[in-house]
């Protein structure tokens, strides 16, 4: 800003003092040309000065004057003057001096090269217009971050206690680098966390540049790829030696796969503009020179597709895990999260925890916030229980659609068809418990029949799998239960197209089908988009489809069954399901044991939440066999 404001000073300047060169005062009275003939002839001018077509004089009284001779030839003029005894005086041409002819001269051209220095100024990012101008494509666009900038710590970070144990030795190092080194260790040059969107890599990494106290820059792998080739190798180089000045410094590439691809892909012939960004950085990481001092971490959810060169040890020697959390992350997650807004003193985090499986981190902090939201629309001063009920519901399931008019008959089909699911998910076996069942439209379902585990699962076993298979088709059946075959909606449409994919995946992936025996039968992938082989014969495909068959059609007979020996609790379950539009688990329990159905559940009731705890105790969650997630991955919702 002030080198601008000197450049138009200086502009000012040259402007005013050749305009100011220009001007030339107006002597006296301006008297036209014949006047100042009569004058003449009347012998009233004792003296003239002649430039030009300009006439200055002085009378004979002492006053002077000025007029301006026609551009016509006045032969008679000078035989006046001299005749009536006229002084005439005659004065050299005016000629300005060599500096003010050069400044003139080149006047022009000093507006042209004062205008061009400023747009350049701008186009690179001196001027106002600040970063970001079109000259400055070559240079690095990470943000860099001082160490008093960055607050967070590992106090802020939860739910990944393995991943902060796997970078805390980053901190020892940045702290104290003579420990490892006096060892002969090294430390590790780049970390490559990999995890889920929302597991909370970017702030893993922003605490471990808070904790160590270090320089920290940022920047995204798409922020190197231009059209241009070579401004992304550019920005590499720049950005490395920016971040050598500031060492010991932390860079963080936040989706680093955007440029860190597989080369040789056959696009650009090996020199277009990405493949040469990651040739620059992998030079840069660990190349010729090295980097000392300079921690790389880079987070992604696809090192799958990351170059082997990339992932070598020299230059992501670690890759960090960050997963989805489990129970007891979920609850300290919420627990980081609540300080942040007001929490009635009933409202217990393990609660929501076992309430939202397969969450993230960032959605636990949606959750919080939608809580907080519904709270103040309430015009509530505390965040309550039932405001993480509804978010949670809001999240899982989609907003209620309390607008949209449905017909009697149509409440009554969607009643009928979610007691089918809740009456077959609840006697089937290693089926998860029921936590609500309503009928108020929720995103793109009618009806929601939601079953909530007791603890978090990594495996399951085929009894289970086929449980889930029956309960699918419960609600298929209740309607042609009640409305006979020619009733069926297509309600069922998701629930037939997810149970068709348990029992394929239990044939072909999973090893489940006794005909066909512990054996993968997948696809081969050809190369092209969407194109893929199957690399079995025909014939095993034809037994495929038969064991397919066999397992649906035993799920859908044994689902039968059980609606038909229950088939009084179906209408009572339809019965309430139409009187309280949503009911909760112990209503189900209670119609289940042909109870009177108690009335809704009171919020502010002091045991409102004790439904929801696990058996066994508070927090208490069962072990699972396996610490690999392995089997069908789905929501906790069966939705029509």
């Amino acid at each position: 800003m002030t080198k601008n404001l000197i450049l138009w000073l200086i502009i000012a300047a040259v402007l005013f003092t050749v305009f100011q060169g220009f001007q030339q005062p107006t002597p006296g009275e301006t008297l036209s040309y014949s006047e100042f003939i009569e004058a003449v002839q009347n012998e009233r001018v004792q003296e003239v000065t002649i430039e030009g077509l300009e006439i200055e004089g002085v009378l004979r009284d002492g006053s002077s004057f000025t007029t301006v001779r026609p551009q016509v030839n006045d032969d008679r003029l000078m035989a006046d003057l001299l005749n009536h005894r006229v002084d005439v005086v005659g004065k050299m041409p005016e000629t300005a001096s060599l500096w003010q002819q050069l400044l003139v001269a080149s006047f022009p051209i000093l507006i042209i090269i004062a205008v061009l220095l400023f747009f350049m100024r701008q186009m690179q990012g001196g001027g106002m217009g600040g970063k970001g101008g079109p000259m400055s494509f070559g240079k690095s666009k990470a943000r860099l971050l001082g160490e008093d900038q960055i607050k967070t710590t590992f106090a802020d970070v939860a739910g990944v206690d393995e991943a902060k144990e796997e970078v805390q030795e980053l901190v020892e190092f940045l702290r104290d680098p003579t420990k490892f080194q006096k060892l002969g260790g090294n430390i590790p040059r780049g970390v490559l966390m990999a995890g889920a969107p929302g597991t909370g890599k970017t702030l893993l990494a922003k605490a471990i540049a808070g904790e160590a106290k270090v320089p920290f820059f940022s920047i995204s792998g798409s922020d190197f790829v231009e059209m241009f080739v070579g401004v992304g190798a550019s920005r590499v180089r720049d950005m490395f030696d920016q971040a050598k000045k500031q060492a010991p410094c932390i860079i963080f590439i936040d989706e680093i796969d955007a440029v860190g691809r597989h080369r040789g892909g056959g696009h650009g012939g090996g020199h277009d503009e990405r493949e040469q960004t990651l040739n620059q950085l992998l030079v840069e990481m660990d190349g010729f020179e090295g980097s000392e001092g300079v921690i790389v971490i880079a987070a992604t959810n696809r090192p799958d597709v990351l170059d082997k060169a990339l992932l070598r040890p020299g230059r992501f020697d670690r890759q960090v895990v960050v997963g989805l959390p489990d129970i007891r992350g979920r609850e300290q997650i919420l627990k980081v999260h609540m300080r942040k807004v007001p929490i009635d003193e009933r409202v217990e985090a393990m609660v929501i925890a076992r309430g939202t499986p397969g969450f993230s981190g960032a959605d636990l902090a949606n959750l919080v916030n939608e809580a907080a939201l519904f709270a103040a629309r309430g015009n509530k001063r505390l965040v309550t229980m039932e405001e993480f009920e509804k978010a949670r519901d809001k999240i899982m399931m989609g907003a209620e659609r309390r607008s949209m008019v449905m017909s009697e008959k149509e409440k009554e089909n969607t009643a009928y068809h979610e007691a089918g699911h809740a009456i077959v998910g609840k006697i089937v076996p290693e089926h998860d418990p029921i936590h609500k069942v309503t009928i108020i439209p929720r995103g793109r379902a009618l009806g929601v029949t939601q079953f909530l585990p007791e603890g978090d699962k990594y495996s399951m076993s085929r009894r289970a799998i086929e449980s889930s298979i029956c309960t699918l088709f419960g609600g298929r059946l209740a309607e042609e239960m009640t409305l006979g075959a020619d009733g069926i909606t297509t309600g069922a449409s998701n629930d037939i197209e997810r149970a068709t994919e348990l029992a394929r995946n239990m044939v072909t992936k999973w090893g489940l089908s006794e005909k066909l025996g512990p054996l993968h039968y997948g696809e081969d992938e050809t190369g092209m988009p969407g194109m893929s082989a199957a690399n079995y014969s025909g014939e095993t495909s034809k037994m495929i489809d038969q064991e397919v068959r066999s397992i649906i059609d035993k799920c859908y007979q044994r689902a039968k069954q059980i609606l038909e020996e229950n088939r009084d609790i179906l209408e009572a379950m339809k019965d309430a399901l139409m009187e309280y539009e949503t009911i909760d688990s112990e209503q189900v329990d209670d119609l289940m044991a042909r109870r009177k159905v108690r009335p809704p559940k009171d919020w502010h009731d002091d045991d409102f939440n004790s439904h929801l705890k696990p058996k066994g105790g508070e927090g208490e969650e069962p072990k699972p066999a396996d610490d690999k997630k392995s089997g069908p991955i789905g929501g906790p919702a069966e939705e029509r």
